[in-house]
């Protein structure tokens, strides 16, 4: 199960109410490059999706379809969460004015540091414009955004990743009741003033999920769940049994083909973050383009493996539209590409794939995942399966 972050395929109907009306990352994105050259996502159906430069529809599509969400919000906690069918019933708290001062003054005391900056803030920038005076000071520079979010940055030399940890631990922690954000997230960094950079390192200290997941159900009926980048962050943990490598696109790619030539059964859960974090926030379309395009391949790499009774899953959490004011998330459909092993066979001797459109909510993943891996429903959980 591939979560391609970002990769929005249009706005929602509630678009507006977020000020994403028009929304389209993937539309703007190729059509900012000349047109994207995805051929085998092409190949399995994504042109059949949504209208797209470069990617023509075909008349023999794996499974394709819209995903849209049922509840709130519009970044990876939400949309990863949906897919596992748990759904907010009101929105996690943000802060398009900063943080109130009693709530600095919380996590000034929780976490035993000086705070600077607190606005809502690009996070490249955060760090070029905070970055010397924290270098003086010691002061953590705590910034936020549209999303339920509270990110603090830190120079590796000033203040040690490991430190940067606890840190956000502690302030994970402090926040709690009506400003329990979704997540807390430790952004370090390296270079000097005029030259920062990020640092490896980022860690998300997410809420728990506030209802039970497919991943709970997975997991109590004996199937093994394995999280790829910051998955098991995004859960806290629950219900993902091993969590691998993944905070590059191509690290998670090299952790996913190393579990799919090793597992024998199971859930590998995967998060492509650099469409999202690298590019998405950047606008940087170009490098948007060649993220797909290193992953097109892999999933060209990976289909000719898949066996009878694999499925694949392809799918997105959210959108950043590039042609949108400002940089941050978009309330946007995902994209759903779904492919068996038996499909993948008939294609690689001149077969059909004979998919089927099937749109729906994002839980119908979970849904589907759980019936694919137990033979069974949970019928508590929001979302149907779309292949048995």
């Amino acid at each position: 199960m591939l979560v391609i972050d970002a990769c929005g395929v249009g706005a929602l109907p509630d678009a507006a109410d977020y000020g994403d009306e028009g929304a389209n990352t993937l539309a703007h994105v190729a059509e900012a490059v000349g047109g994207l050259h995805l051929p085998t996502l092409a190949a399995l159906g994504l042109g059949s999706i949504l209208a797209l430069e470069g990617v023509a529809p075909t008349a023999d599509a794996a499974v394709q379809g819209r995903l849209h969400a049922l509840g709130p919000g519009k970044d990876s906690t939400a949309g990863h969460w949906e897919l596992m069918g748990v759904v907010l019933d009101r929105p996690l708290p943000t802060y398009p004015e900063g943080f109130p001062p009693e709530v600095i003054t919380r996590l000034g005391t929780a976490m035993r540091r000086e705070i600077i900056c607190n606005l809502p803030y690009n996070g490249i920038a955060a760090i070029e414009d905070f970055g010397a005076q924290h270098l003086r000071t010691g002061a953590l520079i705590l910034y936020t955004s549209q999303d339920s979010v509270l990110q603090l940055a830190a120079h590796v030399e000033r203040m040690p990743v490991e430190e940067l940890y606890r840190a956000c631990a502690a302030a994970r922690t402090a926040m709690t009741g009506e400003h329990a954000v979704g997540r807390v997230i430790a952004r370090p960094f390296t270079g000097v003033p005029g030259a920062f950079e990020r640092a490896d390192g980022r860690r998300d200290f997410a809420l728990a999920p506030s209802s039970r997941s497919y991943l709970q159900e997975l997991s109590d009926a004996g199937v093994p769940t394995h999280g790829v980048g910051k998955i098991s962050d995004l859960f806290a943990g629950v219900g993902i049994d091993r969590s691998h490598p993944g905070s590059t696109n191509e690290l998670a790619l090299t952790s996913t083909h190393e579990l799919l030539g090793g597992l024998d059964r199971g859930l590998v859960f995967v998060n492509l973050i650099e469409t999202d974090q690298v590019y998405g926030h950047r606008k940087d379309c170009a490098g948007f383009h060649r993220a797909l395009r290193a992953i097109d391949a892999e999933l060209g790499e990976w289909l000719p493996r898949l066996r009878t009774g694999d499925l694949l899953v392809v799918t997105a959490d959210h959108g950043v539209d590039p042609a949108h004011p400002g940089t941050d998330h978009t309330r946007e459909y995902a994209p759903l590409l779904a492919v068996t092993g038996e499909m993948a066979r008939r294609r690689a001797v001149g077969g059909c794939l004979d998919g089927a459109r099937h749109d729906g909510p994002l839980a119908d993943v979970g849904a589907t995942v759980l019936r694919w891996l137990t033979g069974r429903d949970a019928e508590d959980l929001p979302g149907r399966a779309f292949l048995t």
